[in-house]
């Protein structure tokens, strides 16, 4: 079994986006920045998509490894304090 290889790439209008290194389907990911918080990042626009990315991969990793009995929508449980419902 081979694993896949994801990359984070600009695209042509801005959006940074992860997507598997092997396909040109749909990114998995895409990020798109108000020009309000460009200027506030100026040069760092890659590097907080690419914290933000990490950040949601570990926490989509948690959430794979947690059995579905223990996502409670209890608000007192610690994964539920961890997520937040759009």
């Amino acid at each position: 079994m081979s694993a896949s290889l994801y990359e984070i790439v600009e695209l042509t209008n801005g959006d940074v986006v992860l997507q598997r290194a092997d396909e040109n389907g749909e990114p998995l990911v895409s990020i798109r920045f108000s020009a309000e918080s460009l200027s506030f990042m100026r040069d760092g626009k890659f590097d907080v998509a690419k914290a933000m990315i990490e950040a949601g991969m570990e926490v989509a990793g948690d959430l794979a490894d947690t059995p579905p009995e223990e996502l409670s929508d209890d608000p007192e449980s610690e994964l539920y304090s961890e997520r937040t419902l759009h």
